[in-house]
């Protein structure tokens, strides 16, 4: 399994350029926002992330993916909040 300090690194490396925060919430689950750190605009802010899946780098890497995608889906709009 992977630590959770090691998973909020790999998540938050992974949005680069932009920055990220990732925390963990009382649940387990994780806030993952990703935000401009110029602007301050945040890009995305996915609130209830859940972490047993996340067991693997592949499904690290297949999170940051998705999120990489809806971010771009919804950049027309603003910010996309997902609670997944």
């Amino acid at each position: 399994m992977i630590s959770t300090l090691e998973l909020r690194h790999t998540i938050e490396c992974g949005f680069q350029p932009l920055s990220c925060t990732c925390s963990v919430n009382p649940d387990g689950s994780l806030m993952i926002k990703v935000f401009d750190s110029t602007s301050g605009r945040v890009d995305l802010l996915a609130t209830t992330v859940t972490t047993s899946q996340l067991t693997s780098s592949r499904a690290i890497e297949n999170l940051i993916g998705e999120l990489r995608s809806e971010m771009v889906a919804h950049q027309a709009t603003g910010t996309v909040v997902l609670a997944i």
